[in-house]
């Protein structure tokens, strides 16, 4: 025990840096060139203020989804039921509102329902020790046939009840702040996460675990019982950006975000998270949410075709995995 309790504090030491520092720096840069590729080649549309309001509000749900994600990738597992848990909160929000439910107690409805989730799958991979991709694999089935059968696989039309400003320019009064609502729960969710890691011993014991599980749980840190607390916040923030496709949607939609999970886990990884665990940063995977929303934004006002935002994202998302591979090679 005296000879492994230094070893992880180095290795800590180490990851915190690394996960912690400056891992958004590349991606805010990649950011910035690639938003002025596309300024200079459509500056009449893209450039618009509006346009900017219109992407920050797109990556939203994403970055709100990827906040939680990143806990998941800093841990050393992977979460592939997001996008089926933001369509099962879309179902619940809606058959809430519509049974009669105020709007408070339909929204906490929702997350509750996504926070379950990561429970039951915390409580799989943590107590059952099963692989997280299968485990996550199968629950991504699951709560998808789950919304259908809540919603008799159609789509719920519902009154949104004012959840539909969360995504609207703000106007009078308040026209100051710019940006929509979820624009600002985005950030709000970013900057808790981001403390959450860095000042809190719960954010030092899961970078801990994702760099060394095993020297982790010598060290006397409750595997188990984090990694069930990650898997059930990562789910309940994937609960509020389903509250927050709600009020883009005004319908609960089972067959909604088909696919998110991949943008979710992408960003993470663009923004310098490593799929082996131990690294990440949570400005870092909104940035790249950020990044992928320019592009397709980008490509739609110059008039290419989706193809080509598939390709430029694809080719991001290798280029980003690749750089991480170079840099843990290089020793120190």
């Amino acid at each position: 025990m005296s000879d492994v309790a230094p070893r992880l504090r180095v290795a800590l030491r180490l990851a915190l840096r690394r996960a912690l520092g400056f891992k958004a720096v590349g991606p805010l840069v990649a950011l910035v060139v690639v938003y002025a590729i596309f300024y200079a080649l459509s500056p009449d549309t893209f450039a618009r203020p509006m346009n900017l309001v219109n992407m920050a509000r797109q990556t939203a749900v994403v970055g709100i989804a990827a906040s939680g994600m990143t806990l998941v990738i800093i841990l050393g597992g992977i979460d592939l039921s997001v996008g089926s848990a933001v369509a099962l909160t879309t179902v619940m929000v809606a058959s809430l509102l519509k049974a009669g439910a105020g709007v408070g107690a339909a929204v906490l409805g929702g997350v509750a329902v996504a926070a379950l989730t990561g429970v039951l799958n915390g409580v799989l991979i943590a107590g059952l020790e099963v692989t997280p991709f299968i485990v996550t694999l199968g629950s991504m089935s699951i709560l998808r046939g789950a919304a259908k059968g809540r919603a008799h696989e159609q789509k719920i039309d519902v009154d949104a009840h004012g959840l539909d400003a969360l995504v609207a320019p703000l106007t009078g009064s308040k026209g100051f702040l710019f940006f929509p609502p979820a624009v600002w729960i985005l950030v709000a969710v970013g900057l808790s996460v981001a403390a959450l890691l860095r000042y809190t011993r719960f954010g030092r014991h899961v970078v801990a675990i994702g760099s060394n599980e095993e020297t982790a749980r010598l060290c006397g840190i409750d595997v188990r019982r984090v990694k069930i607390a990650v898997y059930t916040l990562a789910a309940a923030l994937a609960g509020l950006a389903g509250v927050i496709e709600f009020g883009t949607l005004t319908v609960g939609d089972p067959t909604d975000s088909v696919g998110l999970e991949l943008d979710v886990i992408a960003s993470v990884v663009i923004g310098g998270g490593s799929l082996s665990g131990g690294e990440g940063s949570v400005a870092g995977a909104i940035i790249g949410g950020l990044l992928m929303t320019v592009i397709k934004t980008g490509c739609t006002h110059l008039g290419l075709p989706n193809w080509v935002q598939e390709v430029l994202t694809g080719c991001i998302i290798v280029a980003a995995v690749a750089i991480d591979r170079l840099r843990r090679k290089r020793p120190g």
